[in-house]
């Protein structure tokens, strides 16, 4: 009887304990793997609807709200984040158990006749006391961890939202840019027709000719630029997407009103918005967390200068008689009952405020700048459309009524015209500066201020955070 309950009990012991399960990676399969992965609008519609139900399906032509669910569907980086928060769960649930107990057996042999049995055997378990300062703080520990885990997959979701964006602003504007060139580079060929007939027929100078040739030429040079630069962003935004760059060639982007930007988004920006930026931003919020490990961190080393306790209850069998011992363990603090650790850890915690209060003025001050910088790009995209590009589209039109009227010829004609196009440059250039400093805004902010981003709803644990 007594040796089957033995083996039950064993059995049990063994079947509570967990077993190694091994799951070795191939790096050519992730690869492989990453090379065909497509956007599945399919999927991505479900994951809009599930992120923001009130906002209507873009269709064929994919917005800024479906490549952010795109990326949230494919990006490895934010994955990656994601599992971090998982570990650091897995972490903190591990801390809630206490150290292990220690065990430790005995046996002795008396080599001596007069007694009845020269062995004696005893056990006994020291089991540390996890109670009080000591746990609180290592708990603590662990649940700062997945607090900075949660805020760093937060910041991950929001850095490559941030590059979607700023990929797809760019590709626009490399795209515009590309068409504005491609025009300025033909209206200067035929400017250079023209100078090359009139220095043969004697009425221009072969330098006036040369800088004709120059002038194309970098027309040539920049719209190559752009369309290269059209080809960079496209792959950015497939690097943020998380899918190769083919797979975004049977997709149709899109973004209302790219080319009429709102008047001031920094109207809208009221000091609740400002409080609420600062206290949701990444840098701050591990600011905090890092200053409330440093407050843990001195409780613990204040309760390190009292002595840790342990008890030790033990089974010995010596010589046919039964002892019960119980001991009392007492771990002492260092000699200098722990001062020398707390000071260090007073300093610390002191060194966290003053970091803290360092990121949330940075915060406030991205954000004062970001607001400026929208202000001033705006002014100088409406000084560009309002002077400069209504300027240069007025000689443009007269220099082809004198054209038709035989008052220029071909070469003042190609110049009036390319003059309009290097203004339509230098509109494409003021728009970039905007989307830029919008972006700027954003990002200082936390959040998005216009466009079908504005309709995602809060995750359940922001609209719980006080």
């Amino acid at each position: 009887m007594k040796s089957t309950l033995t083996v039950l009990l064993s059995a049990l012991s063994l079947s509570a304990c967990a077993s190694y399960a091994p799951a070795p990676i191939e790096p050519s399969a992730f690869a492989a793997e990453a090379r065909t992965r497509t956007l599945n609008l399919a999927q991505v519609r479900e994951r809009v609807a599930s992120i923001a139900p009130d906002a209507g399906w873009s269709g064929p032509r994919v917005d800024r709200l479906a490549l952010f669910a795109s990326a949230l569907l494919n990006n490895r980086d934010i994955a990656a984040a994601r599992a971090g928060v998982d570990s650091a769960q897995a972490a903190a649930k591990a801390s809630r158990v206490g150290p292990a107990a220690t065990l430790t057996l005995s046996a002795e042999y008396a080599r001596s006749a007069a007694e009845s049995s020269p062995w004696l055997f005893g056990g006994a378990i020291d089991i540390p006391l996890d109670v009080g300062a000591r746990r609180k703080a290592r708990v603590t520990s662990f649940d700062l961890a997945v607090d900075v885990a949660r805020y760093d997959y937060a910041d991950r979701i929001w850095s490559v939202r941030m590059a979607v964006r700023r990929a797809l602003a760019d590709y626009f504007i490399a795209e515009r840019q590309a068409v504005a060139y491609q025009r300025v580079t033909q209206v200067r060929a035929r400017q250079q027709a023209a100078m090359e007939n009139r220095v043969n027929a004697g009425e221009a100078s072969r330098a006036e000719l040369e800088r004709v040739r120059a002038d194309g030429a970098d027309a040539v040079r920049r719209a190559a630029d752009a369309v290269n630069s059209s080809r960079a962003a496209r792959q950015s935004l497939a690097t943020a997407l998380g899918v190769p760059v083919e797979a975004l060639n049977d997709v149709t982007l899109s973004w209302t009103d790219f080319d009429k930007p709102a008047d001031d988004p920094g109207v809208g920006v009221t000091e609740a918005i400002r409080t609420a930026a600062t206290l949701s931003r990444a840098d701050v919020l591990k600011a905090v967390a890092a200053y409330d490990q440093a407050e843990s961190d001195l409780r613990a080393e204040v309760a390190r200068q009292y002595p840790a306790i342990s008890i030790a209850p033990g089974y010995t069998w010596e010589r046919g008689l039964v002892k019960i011992p119980v001991s009392l363990g007492l771990v002492l603090p260092p000699l200098d009952l722990n001062r020398g650790a707390i000071a260090t850890a007073q300093a610390k915690r002191t060194e966290a405020g003053r970091k803290l209060e360092a990121v949330v003025a940075g915060s406030l001050a991205a954000v004062d700048a970001a607001l400026a910088e929208t202000r001033a790009a705006r002014d100088a995209l409406r000084k560009v459309r309002s002077v400069e590009l209504v300027a240069a589209s007025r000689l443009a039109s007269q220099a082809d009524r004198e054209l038709a009227q035989g008052a220029i010829d071909r070469t003042d004609w190609a110049a009036a015209q390319a003059g309009a196009g290097l203004a339509r440059i230098s509109e494409l250039d003021a728009l970039a500066r905007v989307h830029a400093a919008d972006a700027g805004l954003e990002d200082a902010l936390r959040r998005p201020l216009e466009g079908p981003e504005t309709m995602i709803l809060p995750s359940p644990a922001a609209r719980s955070r006080p």
